[in-house]
């Protein structure tokens, strides 16, 4: 390798690192290819940088034009690959918007980040918890009276009797009414409340002269509510224009990054990340600004920490980047920097003891197992309803930790009778898939079960001529997991509380997700035997509602009109008929 790193070239560009397997287990960037790449080989180094060079057998790289273009490729080379020594941003979670529709008649929704383009509205947010976001669009539907239904229903409810709807499912309501609420609730998501409140100060001033006492509390509340919803947001600016803020701490190898949303000069929001699987600061502070926006929108333009190439982000995301050097923005950045530092501090100390806990329970199932490496670990559970509908899945945990983009589902044949048969099909199909593709193999394998399961994974596993270490979660008489069953079908009681617990969390996580896929497959079963029992639907016609209507009261409620999209209009009427009458 080291004639080979004398050849690199002095170019920008990105260099892959392999294990001895031949698998990509970081992606980097660089200006400067030779002095970077170099780097890991010359000096000496510490923690996750010495655990990443340690596991270097071979490398790659890849020369490109500018440092812009570098980042681009990094970027697409990382998602390809999605290398373990890589940062984890990997994070599901995503957060709140509040979408004001542009419907005839305009409905509040709260969706999440990924779902909002598929509304037609207007979009506020993000919210930092999907909790600020619901108390705010109760308040607005309780003062505002906008369409609750969706669909809309054919009678007026309970909503128009207490006069928080219109009843636009009987009425024509008049478009300059549905203008002005829409206009009002615009400026309250924007910030702007006191003119709401102070009318709502004057109802309530009425109905405790009127000796409507009842009715002057449920007003003083909802004064209360918004205001203590709203008031909330921090006004930081005079700038009319919507901007995020990263500001950016680190210590002791963790690093936290603060974002902060600012709409139309307010703070609606913020998120705070800790990262500790990082190598280099700098570029885990750029590429968690880019990976940022696959689950946000963009704002007019993002301010930033100036770091090396930071400015590249602006031709990556096709926005306007901003490294303040004085003023109000200024002030606004350092206060990023300054809720960075404030946040991080309790949450480092919590992961620091709880990284502890999870390593110490990490080594000691390596000492109970005779294991030198222990950080994939690949957990598989069956899931049926009396023998049908028989599904399967597989969890993945890196460090005791859960990789979800990892996770897979398997439907199982419909022949599959019973557990064995079924574990058996999902360990083949699971671990031949591997071997074509050459993808990485665990290095545990947990089932759920005993004696039988482990002889039946084993069965497979040899088939395959796979020697990979496998354990099975045995219950006890109170059906709760109490021993460690070994592919020798050794027994061994779980006594070690903190390890019980991590083990106990995969076991719990493996089945939810399990039953979840059954529930999903099983529900768009039913769906299609009631579906085939209706004169006029075939085989296209059916596919085509199972992907419009997950749900047989999905489609009970939509109307004859939305159903004549995909039948007949006769059809469609037969068909509510039927589920009506089921």
């Amino acid at each position: 390798m080291k004639d080979k790193l004398k050849l690199i070239p002095e170019r920008p560009g990105c260099y892959l690192y392999k294990n001895k397997d031949g698998i990509i287990i970081y992606v980097g960037k660089a200006k400067n290819l030779k002095r970077r790449v170099n780097s890991y080989f010359n000096r000496i180094q510490t923690g996750k940088t010495l655990a990443l060079v340690n596991q270097i057998e071979d490398f790659e790289y890849i020369v490109t034009n500018s440092e812009t273009e570098s980042l681009i490729l990094e970027i697409s080379l990382i998602k390809k690959y999605n290398p373990k020594y890589n940062i984890l941003l990997k994070d599901d979670k995503t957060y709140p918007y509040i979408v004001l529709t542009t419907d005839k008649y305009p409905t509040l929704k709260i969706v999440r980040s990924k779902k909002r383009k598929k509304l037609k509205g207007k979009v506020f947010g993000p919210f930092p918890g999907v909790t600020s976001a619901k108390n705010m669009v109760n308040s607005i539907n309780r003062i505002y009276p906008l369409r609750k239904c969706d669909p809309l229903k054919k009678k007026v409810c309970l909503y128009y009797h207490i006069n928080e709807c219109l009843g636009y499912c009987e009425k024509e309501i008049d478009k300059s009414k549905t203008d002005k609420m829409f206009d009002e609730i615009t400026r309250v998501l924007n910030g702007d409340y006191k003119f709401l409140t102070k009318r709502l100060e004057e109802q309530m001033n009425i109905a405790s002269e009127k000796l409507d006492f009842e009715k002057a509390l449920e007003l003083k509340t909802l004064i209360s509510d918004i205001e203590s919803t709203i008031s909330k947001q921090i006004i930081v600016s005079n700038v009319k224009y919507n901007f995020d803020v990263f500001g950016v701490y680190e210590k002791d190898n963790f690093l936290a990054i603060e974002t902060l949303f600012i709409r139309e000069g307010v703070v609606v929001g913020q998120v705070n990340k800790i990262l500790t699987d990082y190598i280099d600061k700098d570029d885990a502070y750029t590429r968690y600004i880019v990976d940022f926006y696959d689950k946000y929108s963009l704002p007019k333009k993002i301010i930033v920490n100036d770091i090396d190439n930071i400015t590249d982000i602006g031709s990556v995301l096709d926005i306007e980047v901003n490294i303040p050097q004085k003023g109000d923005i200024k002030k606004i950045l350092n206060m990023a920097n300054n809720n960075a530092e404030i946040s991080s501090k309790k949450r480092i100390e919590e992961i620091s003891k709880s990284s502890e806990e999870r390593f110490k329970a990490i080594e000691d199932l390596k000492n109970i197992l005779g294991l030198k490496k222990l950080e994939r670990i690949e957990l598989f559970d069956n899931s049926h309803l009396f023998g049908t509908y028989y599904v399967g899945g597989m969890v993945v945990f890196r460090d005791f930790l859960p990789d979800r983009n990892e996770y897979r589902k398997y439907k199982i044949d419909i022949n599959t009778k019973d557990d064995l048969t079924a574990m058996k099909e999902v360990i083949y199909r699971r671990y031949q898939r591997a071997l074509l593709e050459k993808t990485e193999l665990p290095d545990l394998i947990i089932v759920d079960g005993g004696e039988l399961q482990i002889r039946a994974t084993l069965e497979v596993l040899n088939s395959l001529r796979l020697n990979i270490p496998l354990v099975g979660l045995k219950k006890n008489k109170s059906h709760k997991t109490s021993k460690l069953v070994l592919s020798n079908l050794t027994e061994i009681d779980i006594n070690n509380q903190n390890l019980f617990v991590y083990l106990y969390k995969m076991q719990e996580e493996v089945h939810r997700f399990a039953i979840t896929y059954h529930r999903n497959i099983k529900n768009k079963g039913m769906l299609r035997s009631v579906l085939e029992d209706v004169s006029g639907i075939g085989e296209k016609r059916r596919k085509e509602l199972l992907k419009k209507y997950s749900s047989l009261s999905k489609i009970k409620n939509a109307s004859v009109e939305e159903l004549s999209e995909i039948l007949p209009e006769e059809v469609a009427k037969s068909l509510l008929e039927f589920l009506n009458k089921e």
